[in-house]
């Protein structure tokens, strides 16, 4: 099983003002539940295992947008440092994928693949994706034949509604919150906020489309 750091149920963050957070936003977050120094430590610990793991294999490092660029970008940067500074390391590519899944606060329970290069030139390739709309993608890349796939996901979510699917390397598991920043949105807004935050009830009736 994945192993992962755990954010309780119960946990209510950190207060706003022990945080560098951009003033705009300060009236729409509740705490900041994971800050930034945080996640980047995760990230280089997830880029030190894929590299371990990998065993040398060419890498087709498949980022979901947009949700998934700051993390993509992070991990990336660490698995490129060990590549220059370690006795060991791994062949890698990138390549990128939109979908879309969300309306507002909800999920609307049809995944869109939008934009990404041809997925047939996938085939017979080592890919670690990471994102959070899971199960639609796989079926889609397990039709291009390759040789393996293996999945990296910044948060899982503790929710009812979870398919129980799990990823290969875990961040975080969070509890049942909207979550927004670190590139993760509300249509479109929070993206450039560099924690991760609890959004705020008034702020989904303030950016609500």
């Amino acid at each position: 099983m994945a192993s992962y750091l755990e954010i309780a149920d119960d946990s209510k963050g950190h207060e706003l003002d022990l945080f560098c957070v951009p003033k705009h936003y300060e009236e729409d977050l509740d705490s900041v539940i994971i800050p930034n120094g945080l996640i980047k430590d995760r990230a280089e610990r997830l880029a030190r295992d894929i590299v371990r793991d990998m065993g040398g294999h060419h890498i087709v490092a498949l980022c979901v947008l947009k949700g998934g660029y700051k993390f993509f970008a992070d991990l990336m940067d660490y698995i490129k440092t060990l590549n220059q500074n370690s006795d060991e390391s791994v062949p890698l590519t990138v390549d990128f994928i939109r979908l879309k899944s969300y309306s507002n606060d909800e999920s609307t329970n049809c995944v869109k693949v939008i934009g990404g290069d041809e997925l047939s030139a996938l085939a017979g390739k080592d890919i670690v994706e990471t994102g959070k709309t899971m199960e639609t993608l796989l079926k889609l890349l397990n039709e291009c034949r390759p040789k393996m796939v293996k999945v990296v996901s910044l948060l899982v979510k503790r929710t009812p509604r979870s398919s129980g699917y799990r990823p290969d390397y875990i961040g975080f598991e969070v509890p049942d919150k909207f979550l927004v920043g670190y590139a993760l949105d509300y249509n479109e807004y929070f993206r450039d906020l560099s924690h991760i935050c609890i959004l705020s009830e008034k702020a989904k009736e303030k950016y609500k489309v």
